[in-house]
């Protein structure tokens, strides 16, 4: 059984891997790349900020640096405990695939902490903005989905690795937004 939601996850992850073209390969990287959404976290920070008094953005922040560490340090047990294979250290899919980035990465992929830490994120602000801007948890949502399909077109990642990240993400946001409304409670924040 095992072994054949493998093979479903190789033969998924090759024909996405394999829907990629020289054409959208700089879009692809770019969205990847964790440098060129420091504008669009400036914005979602800025927002906060506007909605939050001083102490609850600082909180805030605390909270989501203590999130950001728990999901990627899980994320790393994950991967050195299950000891899967990135695509581009498989042998078998290496040779067929299509790696886009220059390098593969760590040897191990299974779960992917782009997928679970933007996930995470995405729950957390969308939730925590909820109130004003109740569209927004659909828009980060959309983007962690795109940056979980991301490292599937570059090669770094089977969709399992995707799927796997993004549901722990969303647990990991859910528990950290929940942990910061009850600070602010009891701090008395709001």
């Amino acid at each position: 059984m095992i072994d054949q939601i493998i093979q479903y996850d190789q033969d998924l992850f090759l024909y996405l891997n394999g829907l990629g073209n020289v054409y959208w390969d700089a879009f692809w990287l770019a969205y990847t790349a964790k440098f060129y959404w420091i504008p669009a976290y400036a914005i979602l920070a800025y927002l906060l900020f506007k909605q939050l008094s001083l102490k609850a953005f600082f909180l805030l922040l605390v909270v989501v640096a203590l999130m950001i560490t728990f999901t990627d340090q899980i994320t790393n047990v994950f991967k050195h405990g299950f000891e899967r294979f990135r695509p581009c250290h498989e042998p078998g899919v290496m040779e067929v695939m299509r790696l886009v980035r220059d390098g593969c990465g760590g040897r191990f992929g299974f779960f992917s902490g782009h997928a679970s830490n933007t996930m995470a994120l995405a729950i957390f602000i969308g939730a925590t903005l909820h109130s004003k801007y109740k569209f927004l948890i659909y828009v980060m949502v959309v983007w962690a989905l795109g940056m979980g399909y991301s490292r599937i077109y570059v090669g770094a990642h089977y969709p399992m690795d995707i799927l796997c990240g993004a549901i722990f993400g969303a647990f990991s946001g859910t528990l950290f937004f929940q942990l910061q409304r009850f600070l602010q409670k009891r701090f008395q924040l709001n």
